[in-house]
């Protein structure tokens, strides 16, 4: 079924892959980012069903903006993907405060401008999907990963309290877990390395951004695969609300899952009395 896609961070990595293969499946395509003509050049031109707009997602008054031409276009939407972000690397003691902030401004508030955007059109034609890519570093915290983890866990609260709030109005919602797929995240473009501000961080600092580019280009996952996934997903009646993509991942959530119930059943004999 043909279907009118909002693609936030259209331009590279799983974005622009994402947006190529809807488009190949005879999907109507919004797709939008920073740098326009990068997002045209990434797409092959102008295409009918394609309509390429700038978009700064942490800009709420450009959202509005770009909703309005999709409607104008297109007359609706009907899936939003959620794909724009970015990673602040580093351990928490060396990122600045403002690092932070610009960290959850892209990957959290820049996300939740974009939705609610598109949710008044929604609930209108009561239906609609919020797709929002997350990580699977927002289910389980890693090194080095403490502002990208944070504002990751806090798109998984806010996408699993969400999907409550829009239940009644027939619109999904979708969190996607993926683990390490060659998306270009780890490239300089998207990720913004640490500098070393503190000697007894300073070893570890250096040794983990090798390691970490030394990953780049290496990642098991193929963004393809992932993008093909995630139009499945976007087609179906019944949309999961959780989707844990590659098999590194699912590893990881099923050990998160086992801790999470033993620290539960830990718990119990202190924390299960607790009652007046």
């Amino acid at each position: 079924m043909s279907k009118v896609l909002l693609i936030t961070g259209a331009g590279r990595g799983l974005g622009a892959v994402l947006a190529r293969e809807a488009l190949s499946a005879g999907h109507r395509v919004i797709a939008t980012g920073r740098k326009p003509e990068l997002v045209e050049q990434a797409l092959g031109g102008a295409k009918e069903n394609l309509l390429v707009l700038q978009l700064d997602i942490t800009n709420p008054e450009e959202t509005l903006t770009v909703v309005e031409k999709a409607i104008q276009k297109f007359g609706h939407i009907d899936v939003l993907i959620n794909n724009a972000g970015n990673f602040y690397a580093g351990y928490f003691e060396e990122l600045t405060s403002e690092e932070i902030h610009a960290q959850f401004e892209t990957n959290l508030f820049g996300a939740m401008n974009i939705t609610r955007a598109v949710l008044p059109g929604m609930r209108a034609r009561k239906q609609g999907h919020i797709m929002s890519i997350s990580s699977i570093a927002g289910l389980v915290g890693q090194e080095f990963t403490v502002a990208y983890s944070a504002s990751k866990f806090a798109v998984e609260g806010w996408m699993e309290a969400l999907r409550y709030d829009l239940k009644p109005f027939g619109i999904h919602t979708t969190v996607i877990e993926p683990g390490y797929f060659r998306t270009e995240l780890l490239e300089d473009a998207s990720t913004i390395w640490p500098e070393s501000r503190i000697a007894d961080y300073a070893e570890r600092t250096k040794s983990t951004v090798q390691a970490w580019k030394q990953v780049n280009g290496q990642q098991p996952g193929s963004p393809l695969k992932l993008a093909r996934a995630l139009l499945t997903i976007a087609n179906q009646e019944q949309p999961p609300f959780r989707f844990i993509a590659g098999a590194d991942a699912i590893a990881m959530a099923k050990d998160k899952a086992n801790e999470i119930l033993a620290n539960a059943e830990a718990s119990q004999e202190l924390g299960g009395n607790l009652d007046f």
